[in-house]
């Protein structure tokens, strides 16, 4: 029997950033291989780090998710340690999970606060495209709590 070879550490950070952004839009996994003229189990396997996504493809994914190329390798481990094991998740990441994860607003709000001293360093750092990421991230928020987060934390 033939062992299956692990993913590389780089293929599955990026895959989890391509599915991060994609939940981010609330686009399925159908949707992007539609505008890919794939199928959606090979998005899954480009999401999971199972395939390699190639430099075109790559560039093409980022068209379509509205990020630039390297929002893909934001907080990806660093290459030979060989260890495999990757840094802390970015304040991107961070805040895509808060959100996933928790589904009362006022659970989200303390799971903020609690995230707060580096999501303030990455504000002062992001670029406009990590603003517009964290706009449309708020913009699915009910109102109430889009309005607690801004007066708390802007």
């Amino acid at each position: 029997m033939i062992a299956k070879k692990a993913p590389n550490p780089i293929d599955k950070h990026v895959g989890s950033r391509v599915r991060m952004r994609r939940m981010m839009l609330s686009m399925s996994q159908e949707k992007l291989g539609d505008a890919l003229s794939l199928t959606f189990q090979q998005v899954q396997k480009y999401e999971k780090g199972t395939n390699r996504i190639g430099a075109s493809r790559l560039q093409q994914i980022a068209h379509i998710l509205q990020v630039p190329v390297s929002f893909f390798f934001e907080g990806a481990p660093h290459s030979g340690h060989g260890t495999g094991m990757g840094e802390a998740p970015s304040p991107a990441m961070t805040i895509l999970l808060v959100v996933v994860r928790v589904s009362q607003p006022s659970r989200v709000f303390t799971r903020l606060s609690s995230a707060m001293p580096s999501l303030m360093s990455f504000s002062r750092n992001a670029s406009s495209t990590a603003s517009e990421i964290w706009s449309q991230t708020l913009s699915g928020w009910p109102s109430e709590t889009d309005s607690l987060v801004k007066r708390k934390f802007v």
